[in-house]
């Protein structure tokens, strides 16, 4: 079992590696070479291809345009959606039900049918072709499922410890913060990393409704490659510093993931 295991993890480390390895090299030892090669001529790394492309402003603005559409869509998308699930899960209101069996039914809306419409509306707004546009596209369409994960992982805490907590005296605001939420931080730590990751790699909404001063990475490398009819040192090193912050984010909340994981599996 443990080398079936690495056997997958090579599979699935390899590409990466070859990702970095070619994103180090020059152009012409791409052309002639495989990316192994640099093990046996370490010499022909450089780090020209990332000053060439780290050098191009419409690259480094469409990074920093990516940070700042990824991260409020993750925040606000955990904060509504785990005050969504809390109320779902444990406040009485006319209609509950029926309201968690309509956010229900958005989970099936696929976001191709509504790029058009919510394209016109963004228009009558006046946020199309901006970041607050594609932030509120992202919020939109992460708040069903994120009120679907936390409200089924919110109801699974016992009732006694919550109707303890209210004899104590705390409100729904007190027992939010101080008992939901840290019993939900491995749930919630599943749902932002799901929306980090889905939001950082988009491209199609950010292609719809982001404009030239808008427009993420992805959407730039994809300009790059095309302007430049598929140049390999622009792709390499950008395709590479596009995945390694999601990496990071994962492996530094790994184990909020593989508990929040776990604990919807033994449920």
């Amino acid at each position: 079992m443990r080398v079936f295991l690495i056997l997958v993890a090579l599979l699935w480390v390899t590409p990466t590696v070859g990702l970095l390895a070619s994103s180090f090299r020059d152009p012409t030892d791409i052309a002639d070479s495989g990316w192994w090669t640099v093990f046996s001529k370490p010499a022909q790394l450089t780090t020209e291809s990332y000053s060439t492309l780290l050098g191009k402003e419409e690259i480094t603005d469409s990074l920093l345009n990516t940070i700042w559409i990824t991260v409020p869509a993750t925040l606000l998308v955990i904060v509504i959606g785990a005050m969504a699930g809390y109320a779902f899960a444990w406040m009485d209101f006319k209609g509950r039900d029926w309201w968690f069996l309509a956010v229900v039914a958005l989970l099936v809306v696929p976001v191709q049918i509504a790029l058009i419409p919510m394209s016109e509306l963004f228009g009558d707004l006046g946020i199309f072709g901006t970041i607050i546009g594609v932030v509120v596209f992202h919020v939109g369409f992460g708040l069903p499922f994120a009120i679907f994960l936390l409200r089924n992982f919110f109801a699974e805490i016992p009732r006694e410890l919550l109707e303890a907590a209210r004899l104590d005296g705390a409100s729904e605001t007190r027992l939010f913060t101080t008992v939901v939420l840290p019993l939900g931080g491995p749930a919630i730590a599943s749902l932002g990393i799901f929306q980090f990751l889905w939001v950082w790699n988009d491209m199609l909404v950010a292609l719809v409704f982001s404009d030239s001063d808008s427009r993420p990475l992805t959407v730039a490398l994809t300009q790059q490659t095309r302007q430049f009819s598929g140049n390999i040192e622009t792709l390499a090193p950008g395709a590479f510093i596009s995945m390694v912050i999601p990496l990071a984010v994962f492996f530094a909340f790994q184990r909020q993931f593989v508990s929040g994981v776990m604990a919807g599996a033994v449920k």
